[in-house]
């Protein structure tokens, strides 16, 4: 099947699951928000500036794990398992990766995919390397290749090596056996942090 073809098929999946996800899982985010709320005071949602495809900057939506503006009274981009900055109900959604969901509304805009790479803080990826750039040649996934093998517990440099093997190697196939290899990883709850239960700053040098 030609690529560009299985590229299209591709975003209208992403369209129809996204749109399905949205409606149907309506009323566990009511209930998230409502956990939110009670547990922390401040918005409901939080979003990050990141990177998407060929590197256009897009808002990234999550459920907001930590306290209010968090990220003024700590390290912007890192954090651990022991941070006191995340809430209580924060823990449990950043453990079975639920904080993730509302990122189905960027997939239902066309600034992500259900498969590819993750996003990167768009500071970030402004100082990629041309060989690492090649990761924003899609759009960024909701779980891909690197979440497979470790999602934090890997190095950067591997991340990298299997998102621009992913994209290099695309097709709905691969597509099909991440997303089904996503389902058991994330009932296992690993990866969440890196090595030592903290998650680092990547290094580009």
């Amino acid at each position: 099947m030609p690529h560009e073809f299985q590229l299209a098929i591709k975003r209208a999946l992403d369209i129809t699951a996204a749109f399905f996800g949205l409606v149907i899982m309506s009323p566990v985010f009511a209930l998230i928000a409502l956990c939110v709320s009670l547990n922390s005071p401040g918005d409901i949602l939080f979003k990050l500036r990141v990177a998407g495809r060929d590197g256009k900057a897009f808002d990234q939506w999550k459920f907001r794990t930590m306290v209010q503006n968090a990220r003024e009274t700590a390290h912007r981009y890192e954090t651990s398992a022991t941070d006191p900055r995340i809430t209580r109900v924060g823990r449990f959604l950043r453990r079975w990766s639920i904080d993730e969901l509302p990122q189905l509304w960027n997939v239902l805009r066309g600034e992500m995919s259900l498969i590819g790479p993750r996003p990167t803080f768009l500071e970030i990826a402004q100082r990629y390397s041309p060989q690492q750039a090649r990761r924003l040649q899609m759009r960024p996934g909701l779980t891909g290749l690197a979440q497979l093998q470790g999602r934090n517990l890997i190095p950067w440099e591997q991340r990298i090596t299997l998102d621009i093997s992913y994209i290099e190697n695309f097709s709905l196939w691969l597509d099909a056996k991440i997303l089904c290899r996503t389902i058991p990883l994330l009932l296992r709850g690993t990866g969440v942090y890196g090595e030592g239960g903290a998650v680092k700053m990547h290094d580009l040098a």
